[in-house]
């Protein structure tokens, strides 16, 4: 969750907002001006999760009581709580000047710098820890130097007080800058470049820490290097745990009660590290005394030597303890380089958007997610080393992104089209139409294989763009989505979603043979390479919410051995897609919840709940439909991996359809006796007839070979409009003419184009006096609503018919729409989810679209995105509204990165 967005000018009590300094894990700072005071103060807003959690908004009361009582001049204030219209903030002393990870970025500081913002440091950490206080985060970018020199610690304790309540005292906790989640590798805190062992290792923390980071920052001032790095926090973490700092980077001339404290302070054993922040006050008064180091040859190398003897006292020691006289020198060498505990660490992301769209970079070190944040859904970006994340341009309305081989670029679906986005820079690039896209990967030969359509094959596309084809070919299936590439850039796993004994994870490859078929599955996969196992690597899913791995072997083309579980309550949806990312290094994410729970929830025009239609649904609930009696409702559910249709009257749920086909997005007859949707049991999504009663058999209305979702049945029965899906060319509106009484298709008339562009146009619904079609298209560059007049649909092959006009309905963006019962105005999602309307006029042949306004928000299924989760939202002729709301919100929950996981020794 994001802390609330503050903008100059806005006022927060007595304070007014002047300008944002900033933003973290624990929310974001600005400088704001206290009118009572007439003093600058910097004003932290608070995470959503401390401030609507009274357990930890008490405990966090209690903590900043305490902090408040630290009065110490290199000990930046708190000056207090305020609240205000909900808004939690903390009020802080202003310290002007650059940190001191602002100076070391610039290189190695001069000694008789380095000295006194040490010595100020120390007295800091001695007079917190007198009190009780530990930092939990000491950090360069937690340290400023103001421009008359004196030293400030920002944030003492706040880790602390940003802990859940009820948590041990003596134990790591969530920290300001990484938010952690407990595993059975116990739990860990604060930036992983400056975490003691301890912390690194999830055990419990005590004021040596604070002195191992204390060591760790005026390492890096005196050398302008980073003691522990790495390419991702992974490697960082490993070596804390395992690598000893480099003593060369120190400048010769470095006192020796320097280099004395330093190793006192980096002993990775704590009961050998140095106690007392006193003591370390101490040693810096000596060195401010000391005489230099010896700067010649002779003195560097007796340096060198003292090293070098120390590192050997500390081998020769650890093969006594170990009783291990006969271990040879790479035996020892293997000894200390011990691969680290696992841990998991979580990362908090703005809200809304898609919280199952992420995605982590091959080279493991930057995290790419959808989310919303406070505008429409976008791609953002995060670099693995920060604690901050960024929108990218130009991606509003992304969904499914995934990486390029190279980390230097991401692919992604929006406004019916497959993109790439180069991350050096410049506007994403569109590569091929992808209507309903349904994820995709990414070879090193600069292959791109994706699945255009919510039914249809895989297709590839070259990475300049370029034509489409397709790559796999559907046997009794409705279609094939999330493509994973295997290392070798041939092979590729993907998921078919069909029947008992064809869908699941199979496995394919470029240019060879039918695919293989892995596993019965809840949802798609990933890969996870292994040197360990030769002939493959592992494939991580989730089976009833439990992300588990499996070995794969290629040479077999089958798993084998027993799978291994990850974590429990993995999120998921009903598109078969788990919340799971993995990268090359051997990373791997993924976010918790119950993202498929649904309810059925009515509501009026101001969003005033009005009560619910049947229970919190555990599985996938879909496409809403409300009858024209407004007390029956049609919808989908996906039961053990089958879609079928199912009728809420009342309390009384009944199931109305049972092939093995998937049979989705019902749409009732204009007297309510009928319904019509779309199936692919014979293997393309044709449109189906059946009795609302139940009675009798499903009778095929319409058949291509393109797949279709009916959309509408005009008011006097004649008409039904439909989309045709073309991976080509996009969506397409096209309409059946009915025989009214029998609700069948009239006999001798073939179905027609009503609107066929360039474009992606869908979701049509007639007018309720049957004179004009609104629809959604991307032909503005994004989804947008549009009214035109209903014209009668052209003959299969010939040209659609012009209409004279067309008007566009929405202003910023919007997804399908519904007619008000009186054809005055239209109802659609925006791109925040939020139900709009939009008033319309007409006069004759001429239509006029007033002003549209936002009613209320919703937590609607899909949010406001493409409209590729469909229209999950209805409205009943006397104005009620039906929301398929999300109970679950998948993108509360944060992402865990398991870092160090070793499937090998679990198998």
């Amino acid at each position: 969750m994001t802390p609330t967005t503050l903008t100059p000018g806005t006022r927060l009590g007595a304070f007014e907002i002047l300008s944002s300094l900033g933003e973290g894990g624990m929310g974001a700072v600005y400088r704001a001006h206290d009118a009572k005071l007439h003093r600058d103060v910097a004003i932290k807003v608070l995470l959503p999760a401390v401030a609507n959690d009274p357990d930890r908004l008490a405990r966090f009361r209690r903590e900043a009581q305490l902090l408040a009582s630290l009065n110490h001049p290199n000990i930046a204030a708190i000056y207090g709580l305020e609240e205000s219209e909900g808004t939690l903030a903390l009020v802080m002393e202003l310290v002007e000047g650059p940190t001191l990870a602002d100076r070391i970025a610039q290189g190695p500081l001069p000694l008789d710098a380095v000295l006194p913002i040490a010595q100020q440091m120390a007295e800091a950490l001695e007079a917190a820890h007198e009190q009780g206080i530990i930092h939990r985060d000491l950090k360069p970018a937690n340290i400023k130097v103001r421009p008359d020199g004196v030293v400030k610690v920002l944030d003492f304790g706040l880790a602390k007080a940003m802990d859940p309540a009820g948590a041990s005292s003596d134990h790591a906790m969530n920290s300001p800058t990484i938010s952690l989640h407990a595993t059975q590798a116990g739990m860990i805190l604060g930036t992983a470049a400056y975490m003691s062992p301890e912390q690194a290792s999830g055990k419990p923390v005590d004021k040596r820490s604070d002195l191992w980071a204390f060591g760790v920052v005026l390492l890096e001032m005196l050398s302008g290097r980073r003691v522990f790095d790495g390419e991702t926090v992974s490697h960082v973490l490993a070596a804390v745990l395992t690598k000893e700092p480099d003593w060369t980077t120190l400048p010769a001339t470095t006192p020796a009660p320097v280099r004395k404290l330093l190793r006192r302070c980096l002993e990775k054993d704590r009961r050998k590290r140095l106690a007392d922040a006193a003591d370390a006050r101490l040693e810096i008064d000596d060195a401010l005394t000391a005489p230099a180091a010896d700067p010649s040859p002779a003195g560097a190398a007796a340096s060198t030597a003292s090293a070098r003897g120390t590192r050997l006292a500390w081998v020769v020691a650890a093969v006594a303890v170990l009783g291990a006289a006969a271990l040879t020198v790479p035996a020892v060498r293997h000894l200390r380089e011990a691969p680290p505990a696992e841990t998991r660490v979580d990362i908090v992301t703005p809200a809304g958007g898609d919280p199952l769209a992420f995605a982590l970079s091959p080279d493991g070190r930057q995290l790419v997610f959808v989310a919303a944040g406070d505008g429409a859904s976008r791609l953002w970006l995060r670099s693995l080393s920060t604690t901050t994340a960024q929108p990218l341009p130009g991606t509003d309305g992304a969904r499914y992104p995934f990486w390029a081989p190279d980390s230097r670029a991401v692919a992604f679906f929006a406004d019916g089209q497959l993109k790439r986005l180069d991350l050096g820079g410049g506007a994403p690039r569109a590569l091929a139409a992808a209507p309903s896209g349904r994820g995709g990967s990414w070879n090193a030969d600069g292959v791109l294989l994706f699945a255009p359509n919510i039914v249809g094959p895989l297709f590839r596309v070259a990475a300049a763009g370029g034509d489409a084809a397709p790559v796999t070919t559907l046997d009794r299936q409705t279609s094939h989505r999330f493509p994973v590439f295997l290392p070798d850039g041939r092979h590729f796993l993907f998921y078919a979603q069909g029947g008992p004994d064809t869908g699941g994870i199979h496995l394919g490859a470029l240019d060879a043979g039918a695919p293989t078929r892995l596993t019965a599955a809840d949802t798609a996969a990933t890969y996870l390479p292994s040197e360990a196992l030769r002939e493959g690597g592992w494939l991580l899913w989730t089976r009833a919410g439990t992300l588990v791995a499996q070995c794969l072997d290629l040479a077999r083309r089958a798993l084998t051995g027993d799978p291994v579980p990850l974590a429990d309550a993995v999120a998921s949806d009903g598109s078969f897609r788990s919340a799971v990312a993995v990268s090359a290094t051997g990373l791997v994410a993924y976010r918790g919840g119950r993202a498929s729970r649904r309810q059925l929830t009515w509501v009026d025009r101001t969003g005033k709940v009005l009560g619910t239609l049947g229970a919190p649904d555990e599985h996938t609930l879909v496409s809403p439909r409300v009858a024209p009696d407004g007390r029956r409702v049609a919808v989908s559910r996906i039961v053990q991996g089958n879609e079928d249709l199912w009728l809420l009257d009342g309390a009384r749920t009944s199931r109305l359809t049972f092939d093995a086909g998937a049979d989705h997005v019902p749409i009732w007859s204009p007297d309510g006796r009928r319904l019509v949707f779309d199936s692919d049991r014979t293997g393309v999504h044709d449109l189906y007839g059946k009795d609302a009663s139940g009675a009798g058999v499903e009778a095929r209305l319409v058949a291509s070979a393109q797949p279709k979702i009916a959309t509408d049945w005009s008011a006097d029965g004649r008409f039904l409009l439909y989309d045709s899906l073309d991976p080509q060319t996009g969506g397409d509106l096209w309409a059946q003419e009915m025989d009214p009484s029998t609700g069948a298709a009239r006999a001798g008339r073939a179905p027609g184009t009503v609107l066929r562009t360039p474009f992606t146009e869908g979701w049509g619904r007639f007018s309720p006096d049957g004179r004009w079609v609104a629809y959604q298209s991307n032909a503005s560059g994004r989804p947008e609503i549009y009214v035109r007049p209903w014209t009668l649909p052209a003959a299969a092959g010939a040209a659609a018919p012009a209409p004279t006009a067309q008007w566009q309905v929405s202003t910023a963006g919007g997804i399908t729409p519904v007619w008000r019962a009186d054809g005055q105005a239209l109802y659609y999602l925006g791109p925040d989810g939020a139900l709009m309307a939009a008033p319309v006029t007409t006069r004759g042949t001429a239509l006029e679209p007033g002003t549209p306004v936002a009613l209320f928000p919703t937590r609607i299924v899909g949010g406001g995105g493409d409209g590729n989760q469909g229209r999950q939202y209805d409205v009943t002729r006397d104005g009620r509204f039906l929301i398929n709301t999300v109970l679950d919100d998948a993108a509360a929950t944060p992402i865990t990165l398991i870092l160090n996981w070793r499937p090998d020794a679990k198998k």
